[in-house]
């Protein structure tokens, strides 16, 4: 499996660190999401998209907020990946994290894995 590291980008809330697993590229995000952090992270899986890879995991094991504007930067690439064929997987999800996308129903409309591990092998 190739494991290069693509790239990362940090805020002093939020660091974002990119890197290729095989087919899918790998995005994991650390710290807060939200208004202020949020192209932070949008910027890295868009350009993702843009060199092809279509099927993207973001591993969440490491981010402790995400507000409404998070999830919708995931939202919105997720329906680019779709779009190109592929998909947003979601993995490791803290539990505050995860009760932003119970509470809006968004967990029903991503893969969500409870490891990366298991994303990575889905």
């Amino acid at each position: 499996m190739d494991r290069g590291t693509v790239g990362s980008a940090q805020s002093g809330r939020l660091r974002v660190e990119v890197r290729e697993e095989g087919l899918s590229a790998v995005v994991t995000p650390a710290g807060e999401l939200d208004h202020h952090t949020a192209d932070l992270l949008r910027e890295p899986l868009e350009s993702c998209l843009e060199k092809g890879f279509t099927r993207l995991v973001v591993d969440c094991s490491r981010l402790e907020f995400c507000d409404s504007t998070g999830l919708n930067v995931l939202l919105g690439v997720r329906l680019g990946a779709e779009s190109a064929g592929g998909g947003v997987h979601l993995a490791g999800m803290l539990p505050a994290v995860a009760r932003v996308f119970e509470i809006t129903g968004a967990d029903a409309v991503f893969t969500v894995h409870d490891t990366l591990e298991t994303a990575l092998g889905d």
